[in-house]
């Protein structure tokens, strides 16, 4: 019963977690000269970002921890 008990707790976790962490949308996607960068909306604010920071956000890391600055191409 105790396992049980831990499971349910370790699952109710794991969906807070992913209710909690933002939403990032792709909204554009570049392929030039063998690099990529995506546009991406998060937080109601686009961003654009290559792979690696993709990933981050992705990941649950925020905008402002990755220091990345709104887009301007509006």
């Amino acid at each position: 019963m105790a396992s049980s008990v831990s499971s349910q707790k370790s699952k109710r976790a794991a969906v807070r977690n992913a209710l909690d962490r933002h939403k990032v949308y792709i909204t554009a996607q570049r392929f030039s000269a063998g690099s990529y960068s995506a546009r991406v909306l998060v937080d109601g604010e686009a961003y654009w970002v290559d792979e690696f920071r993709l990933n981050q956000l992705q990941q649950g890391l925020s905008p402002a921890e990755l220091e990345l600055t709104p887009a301007t191409d509006d």
